[in-house]
């Protein structure tokens, strides 16, 4: 199961937004403290909808709490600052990909402690970032893909018109 871990997210919608594809993904949310909200909070819900009772998360009081319980694992830290796309590296089946808090991202310390494993999103120049939900999506869909979107449905169905029916309609 690949991991999301998001270190101190600020925004309740982008963590529900993600909480929701990690259900979509059948991946782990790890949620690294502090938080910039309260997961009770109705914005998270809405974003989340009626998924977030599906959610396999945890939350960690700080980073060292979440390396020891998780065993010390790499880190594909997502961030602008990386030399390498995210689609140059092999994720493993169980990878955890990490993302920063939306002002910051993740700090300079750890990218340069784990600068070989550090992956960007190429985009303009003249672009800051992308919306944190977003970068989370693009990665952690590569991630599945490489390993053939375990236990995901592959295919979806035409039930009530067929196809031409459908395209002419």
């Amino acid at each position: 199961m690949i991991g999301v871990v998001l270190l101190e997210p600020e925004m309740p919608a982008n963590t529900g937004n993600i909480g929701r594809t990690c259900v979509a993904a059948g991946s782990f949310l790890h949620l690294i403290e502090p938080l910039g909200f309260h997961l009770d909070e109705k914005s998270i819900k809405r974003a989340g909808l009626d998924y977030w009772d599906k959610l396999n998360y945890r939350r960690y009081i700080n980073l060292e709490e979440f390396l020891e319980v998780n065993g010390h694992p790499k880190l594909y830290m997502v961030t602008t600052k990386a030399r390498k796309t995210y689609t140059e590296v092999s994720y493993e089946e169980d990878a955890f990909l990490m993302f920063g808090k939306e002002s910051a991202g993740i700090p300079e310390r750890l990218l340069v402690e784990n600068a070989e494993n550090c992956v960007r999103i190429p985009m303009l120049p003249e672009t800051r970032s992308l919306n944190l939900s977003n970068a989370v999506s693009i990665v952690l869909y590569e991630a599945l893909r490489q390993n053939g979107f375990p236990g995901m449905q592959h295919y979806g169905e035409l039930h009530r018109l067929s196809w031409d029916q459908a395209v002419n309609h």
